[in-house]
C-alpha cells in the first residue's frame, strides 16, 4: 500500500478505493435514473445519494464522475446510445481522475492534517470553502466542475450551513455528489434542493462478486460465509471475510446476547487483543458490531417510547465523544470499551427498561 493509500481515510482495510472500482455490483435503477437525468440535458445540479455504509454509494458518486468527465457533452450519440456509466480507466481522463489530478473534480472527506497527531472526526468549514472557491473559479477543462462528499454525515454544522448556500446558488455546470448513510440527520434545508437516489443493500451474490472482485480476492468459501451476516452491505462483508475477525465478531455477539451479565473474564481478555495499534481494524469492527446492536435494540423498541429509547440513545452518544477521545490523543482503548459494555448491560437491567 502506497504512502498515499495509508493516509487515505475514506479507504477500508486493503480494498480497493471507491474511484477505483470498474465495476458496479447492483444499483442498476439507481445508474439508471441518473443516466438518464444527463441524457434529458436537464442534470440535478446536487445529488443526494442514500442508503446503508458500504454498498457502493461513494463507487457510484465517482463512476458518476467518470462518465461526465469523459463525456462532457450530453447530446453526443456517446451519451445517448449508453445504457450504463461504464467509462475508460486507461483514457488520459481515467488515468488522471484515478491520480487524483483532474482540475475538474474534488473530492472533500476527512483528511489527516499533516501538523496534527490526530485523526480528525469530521469535515471541516474550511474544505466547504475550499470547494466554494473551486466552484467559483472560471477556468474548467471540460466544462463541468465536480465535487464529492464523502460521507456528508460527517460535516459539521458550519460547514453544512457553508454548503447549503452553494445548493441553493449553483454555478452553471455544477454538480454535487453527496455520500450519505443517514439522510433523515441531515439539515431538510439541504435535502429539499437536492435530487435523492436511494440505494439498497446488496443482494448476497452481488456481495459475493464484490468481494472477489477485490485486488486480494479471499477465499471463496470464505466470501460466501462472510455474506450471510453482511446486511448487504460490502464494508460488512469485508470485515467478516478474515475468518478471524469473524470469530471476534461473534466473541462480541456473544457478550451482548448474556447483557445483562457480562463476562468479565471473556470481555477483560476482548480489550486486552484490541488495545494494540495494529488491532485497529478489529477495534472498527467491534465498534461497528456495537453500534449495529444498538441500532437493532431502537429498532425493536421504536413503538414503546421516548423513556425505553432515551437510555439507548444515551449511552450511544457517551460511545461517541468517548470514541473520538480515544482517537484523538492516542489513549489506551480498555477503559473506554469496558466502560462501553457496562453501560450497554446497564440499559438491559429491568429497572432501566421497564
Amino acid at each position: 500500500m502506497s504512502d498515499r493509500d495509508s493516509s487515505e481515510l475514506d479507504r477500508f482495510l486493503d480494498a480497493r478505493h471507491p474511484r477505483d472500482a470498474q465495476r458496479l455490483f447492483g444499483h442498476r435503477e439507481a445508474e439508471s435514473q441518473f443516466l438518464k437525468a444527463y441524457q434529458s440535458g436537464r442534470m440535478p445540479h446536487a445529488w443526494l445519494l442514500a442508503g446503508p455504509e458500504g454498498i457502493g454509494k461513494a463507487s457510484f458518486a465517482w463512476r458518476a464522475a467518470r462518465f461526465i468527465l469523459e463525456n462532457p457533452d450530453f447530446q453526443t450519440d456517446r451519451v445517448n446510445e449508453a445504457s450504463t456509466l461504464d467509462s475508460d480507466f486507461l483514457s488520459p481522463t481515467g488515468r488522471r481522475i484515478s491520480a487524483m489530478s483532474h482540475g475538474s473534480l474534488i473530492s472533500v472527506r476527512r483528511e489527516i492534517d499533516a501538523g496534527k497527531k490526530s485523526v480528525p472526526t469530521e469535515i471541516r468549514v474550511d474544505q466547504i470553502r475550499h470547494m466554494i472557491e473551486f466552484f467559483g473559479s472560471t477556468a474548467s477543462e471540460d466544462g463541468w466542475r465536480i465535487a464529492i462528499v464523502d460521507p456528508l454525515d460527517e460535516l459539521n454544522r458550519s460547514g453544512a450551513n457553508a454548503l447549503l448556500k452553494l445548493v441553493e446558488e449553483p454555478p452553471q455546470r455544477a454538480l454535487i455528489l453527496m455520500v450519505t448513510h443517514a439522510i433523515g440527520r441531515l439539515l431538510p434545508t439541504i435535502r429539499s434542493r437536492c435530487r435523492v437516489l436511494h440505494f439498497r443493500p446488496l443482494s448476497q451474490s452481488n456481495l459475493i462478486s464484490a468481494l472477489m472482485d477485490q485486488p486480494a480476492p479471499p477465499d471463496r468459501l470464505d466470501a460466501e460465509a462472510a455474506a450471510v451476516d453482511a446486511n448487504g452491505s460490502v464494508r460488512e462483508a469485508l470485515k467478516r471475510v478474515d475468518p478471524t475477525r469473524r470469530l471476534l465478531i461473534a466473541k462480541v455477539i456473544a457478550l451482548i446476547e448474556k447483557f445483562p451479565e457480562i463476562d468479565r473474564g471473556a470481555l477483560f481478555d476482548l480489550t486486552e487483543t484490541l488495545n494494540s495499534r495494529n488491532s485497529t481494524p478489529d477495534y472498527e469492527a467491534v465498534i461497528e458490531t456495537i453500534r449495529d446492536h444498538i441500532e437493532t435494540e431502537c429498532k425493536r423498541r421504536a413503538g414503546e417510547g421516548a423513556v425505553r429509547l432515551a437510555p439507548l440513545i444515551e449511552v450511544w452518544e457517551k460511545s461517541q465523544e468517548g470514541m473520538s477521545v480515544v482517537d484523538r490523543y492516542n489513549l489506551d482503548r480498555r477503559p473506554f470499551l469496558l466502560s462501553l459494555f457496562s453501560d450497554l448491560a446497564d440499559v438491559q437491567r429491568p429497572s432501566v427498561i421497564s
